[in-house]
């Protein structure tokens, strides 16, 4: 076994290079900042009642002239949001138009009072969201839906869930399927226009106290600023913009980066292959959908035959090189389960039929081995445990310098990183992770547990399995976050 440490990699912004995304912007500026294709002007649709659009309005207008910083001994930690203005951080506004909103009477949403079963809910209020929707996409000019979904529709939900776990208790043929967020996504996906859910409690602080969401879904709260950060970021994101970007110098070889997961279909009866592939160039990811996937009896974990890994990873290939003009000269997989040999031959046969000669093949799980560190806080983020040649211990959570803490409530959890068939050493393979856990366009505090790459590609099996093999899907990874 060998210890060792790796300092915290740097993000690229418009004009400089920085380890934290809210300092890297601030001082910086996105990375497209200067670019004709920055949206310097965006259309927001928000749709829900009366109360949320006019309250997440408010809340927007508030936050573009800045958000002071929450009163910490960690100032690095909570640093203040400098606003949403054409001449500050982000150099884009946020257009917010009557216009753009729809508003959805009170009495729509009291009409599912009368359902008691969680999935025939989240249905109807889909149903209900999705016609204003529809009505913005195609009679209003908007580059992003915010859907600000009410208290009493989000307690409504969860009161079907506690119901259901009661009757799968009495009843175990029955189970809970939907998840509002992800059926959203999934219905609104024809539209051609990304989406934000926004709860109420990321607008007004008061609503937490009425939630009635249960013990394991209710998360700490976020100071303000911080959640400021966290949506316009994602807003900036998903009307075109980039943010940050990984650091490639010049001499090092163009790199594809392809996560891959599996989802099972909406009754269970099939498990498939998702694939989220980030182009590290440009910030943005591609969604492939792969083929159906087997239970291996042998190690008991989904696998793809030589023939599927093949005709997968061509695909995203072929993805690359219709974006980028050229095939990478070198391919990283993560993958969410081990790889075997079927596995292995269909994706260097891929590679290599494409005169692709260095790729490397790793599987990536969450650990629960962990290391004891003298003192208040756990490991350091950064940090290696290597059991042997190929099995290593990654902290991509644990204490920060740059924080004076460790940012975190409970023990963090450990990454563990498989080298199933590389040619890099694991050290530059572990520096990657760590560089990927930072390209979450979703959350600007810079410590995420998994590399954007398996997270992506959980985040679109979620999605996907509300749509039909048959139905096209939007290949952005905007339309999944």
């Amino acid at each position: 076994m060998k210890i060792s440490f790796l300092h915290e990699p740097e993000l690229e912004f418009g004009t400089g290079r920085h380890i934290d995304i809210r300092f890297g912007l601030i001082n910086y500026g996105p990375l497209d900042f200067d670019s004709p294709s920055a949206p310097k002007n965006i259309n927001l649709g928000i749709v829900g009642n009366l109360q949320t659009v006019e309250g997440v309005h408010n809340w927007l207008e508030l936050c573009r002239n800045g958000i002071a910083a929450k009163v910490s001994k960690q100032p690095n930690l909570f640093p203040k949001f400098p606003g949403f203005e054409h001449d500050k951080n982000f150099y884009s506004q946020l257009i917010l138009d009557d216009s753009l909103n729809r508003s959805i009477t009170n009495r729509e949403f009291d009409s599912l009072c009368d359902i008691s079963n969680s999935s025939e809910i989240i249905k109807e209020a889909v149903n209900i969201f999705w016609n204003e929707f529809e009505y913005l996409s195609q009679n209003k000019n908007v580059n992003v839906i915010l859907c600000a979904v009410p208290l009493n529709l989000l307690n409504k939900m969860e009161e079907g869930i506690a119901k259901d776990t009661e009757d799968v208790v009495s009843d175990p043929a029955r189970e809970i399927r939907l998840d509002f967020h992800d059926l959203l996504k999934a219905r609104v996906m024809e539209l051609k226009i990304p989406t934000q859910v926004i709860l109420p409690m990321t607008w007004d602080k008061h609503s937490r106290q009425k939630q009635k969401r249960r013990p394991e879904k209710i998360k700490q709260l976020q100071d303000e600023a911080t959640r400021a950060w966290n949506i316009h970021t994602a807003l900036y994101y998903k009307a075109g913009g980039k943010p940050w970007r990984l650091i490639r110098e010049p001499s090092m070889l163009t790199s594809c980066y392809i996560g891959i997961s599996f989802y099972k279909s909406i009754d269970d009866s099939k498990l498939f292959t998702s694939v989220a592939q980030i182009f590290n160039e440009r910030g943005e990811g591609i969604i492939v959908r792969g083929a159906v996937a087997n239970i291996s009896k042998e190690d008991l974990h989904p696998h793809l035959n030589d023939s599927d890994a093949y005709n997968l990873l061509n695909d995203a290939l072929e993805k690359y090189r219709a974006e980028h003009r050229t095939f990478p000269a070198r391919i990283v997989l993560h993958k969410s389960s081990s790889f075997n040999n079927e596995e292995i031959n269909g994706f260097r046969q891929s590679a290599e039929s494409q005169s692709i000669e260095l790729y490397d093949f790793i599987s990536l799980k969450s650990s629960f081995t962990r290391l004891f560190r003298g003192g208040a806080y756990p490991p350091l983020r950064g940090t290696i445990l290597s059991l042997d040649n190929k099995t290593h211990i990654l902290y991509t959570k644990g204490g920060i310098d740059f924080y004076s803490t460790y940012p975190g409530m409970y023990v963090p959890r450990t990454l563990e990183f498989h080298c199933d068939l590389t040619d890099q050493t694991p050290k530059f393979l572990a520096e990657e992770i760590l560089s990927l856990t930072k390209m979450n366009w979703n959350n600007t505090q810079f410590d995420g547990f998994e590399p954007i790459t398996l997270r992506a590609a959980r985040q679109v099996g979620s999605i996907l399995k509300y749509i039909d093999s048959d139905k096209l899907i939007e290949p952005r990874y905007s339309f999944y976050m």
